[in-house]
């Protein structure tokens, strides 16, 4: 049977419209450069979002970093909007207006809008969606909208927008196609979302010196981890201080403290740091899916999208707190041939008992013998499997009651598993 392909005068629902620009665009083609996008921005003024803006980089935890300043924003009254991806399991997820997965109507009108407006532009599919989230918050006016960054910074199209604050979470290295193969290179595309004389919060503890020279360059309010702000964890409880503000017997969240301090920081920047109270409160309630995600209990499943070294080895910090408490600790495992799989790896090496490598399916997944490839120095057993779901169900029906499965390497690995949960229900 052939492929019927789509026209955008044919695109009925969202389903089509995504179908339409994968057609157009295939979304794991990447297309870095900021000309076509904001040519196409500039002809409705799709580049001056409403309220403050604030745009978060990094190569991880960017979007638990969005997560917290949408919850303590949220808890002081203001109407937030958050832009992000990838999705674990519905487009949707991408664009949320005060803590609310937009409806397929709101993004049909903007992709119709978008499509009229690009005219024989030709945007990539990232480009694409950005714009059309761009007109929704336009549409919709809330008082901050937080933008999570692609790929990069310098030329992700993102970074057409005027930022209030900028945010670079941590700096690893993962794209290295893209972005560089070093730290250095890695740091000089992400430092491209500073602005001159506009606040510009690092959070990575070990920043590059290519970072901190452009931040100087651009003579920005810099607001630098463990210098200018720092964060101290404790067993039970953490603390968190500047040079004007300090929090202490915090409750400890399920997400890294240094995205949490962070997020603080920019807080302070916007004068808008909670009171003890309300932070105390939002800490207590904080998660994301796919982030350290607790699927169930006896047996125990988690679930995580660490799909990098730097991910990975805060997994790692994880587990070495969970492991004593299980009798068995199991990992089901599918990644990205275009990852550093082996350095991934290698920080859980000697905390699974059994190890279960899984072929990603598409032109980047990576076979579970490529996987098996790069596990070096591994403890436990070792199984391949050829599909995420139907491995996840056969280990499933095996766990005992004392058990622990973690689910990680990718977000496609995470979001099969979430969808076949669903299906389920």
């Amino acid at each position: 049977m052939s492929k019927v392909i789509l026209q955008s005068q044919s695109c009925q629902s969202l389903a089509d419209w995504l179908c339409y620009i994968e057609q157009s665009h295939p979304i794991h083609q990447i297309e870095l450069g900021l000309t076509r996008v904001l040519d196409v921005a500039q002809r409705a003024n799709l580049q001056q979002l409403p309220g403050k803006v604030i745009l978060i980089g990094g190569t991880n935890g960017k979007g638990t970093t969005a997560r917290v300043l949408e919850q303590l924003l949220a808890a002081q009254g203001f109407s937030v909007g958050v832009y992000s991806s990838p999705h674990l399991l519905k487009f949707n997820e991408r664009l949320r207006i005060d803590g609310a997965d937009l409806p397929d109507t709101d993004w049909l009108d903007a992709f119709a809008f978008i499509e009229q407006l690009r005219g024989d532009i030709a945007l990539t599919y990232f480009e694409f969606t950005t714009l059309v989230a761009f007109r929704i918050l336009q549409q919709q006016q809330p008082d901050f909208c937080l933008i999570e960054v692609g790929l990069g910074g310098r030329l992700d199209a993102t970074n057409i927008v005027a930022p209030d604050v900028s945010v670079i979470t941590t700096i690893g290295l993962d794209h290295q196609d893209w972005l560089g193969n070093d730290r250095e290179s890695i740091a000089t595309e992400k430092a491209g979302i500073f602005r001159a004389g506009k606040p510009a919060v690092i959070g990575e503890l070990q920043p590059p010196l290519s970072l901190l020279q452009h931040a100087k360059k651009l003579n920005c309010q810099l607001m630098l981890a463990q210098q200018d702000y720092s964060y101290i964890e404790q067993a039970t409880q953490w603390q968190w201080q500047s040079k004007h503000y300090q929090f202490s017997e915090l409750p400890l969240p399920a997400m890294p403290i240094q995205n949490v301090a962070s997020a603080l920081a920019v807080l302070e920047q916007l004068n808008l740091l909670p009171d003890s109270a309300q932070l105390s409160a939002v800490l207590s309630g904080l998660s994301l899916p796919g982030r350290m995600q607790w699927l169930q209990q006896q047996p125990a499943i988690v679930l995580d999208v660490a799909h990098n070294p730097q991910s990975a080895a805060y997994l790692a910090t994880q587990l070495v707190k969970l492991k004593p408490k299980f009798s068995r600790v199991s990992a089901l495992v599918g990644m990205l041939k275009d990852k550093d799989i082996q350095q991934t790896l290698l920080p859980l090496t000697p905390l699974f008992d059994q190890w279960h490598l899984v072929t990603l399916g598409g032109a980047r997944g990576a076979s579970a013998q490529q996987l098996a490839d790069k596990l070096t120095n591994h403890t436990g057993t070792l199984q391949l499997h050829d599909d995420v779901l139907q491995a996840f169900k056969q280990i499933s029906l095996k766990l005992q009651p004392d058990e622990l499965l973690v689910v990680f390497g990718s977000f496609f690995t995470v979001s099969a598993v979430l969808a076949g949960q669903q299906e389920a229900k």
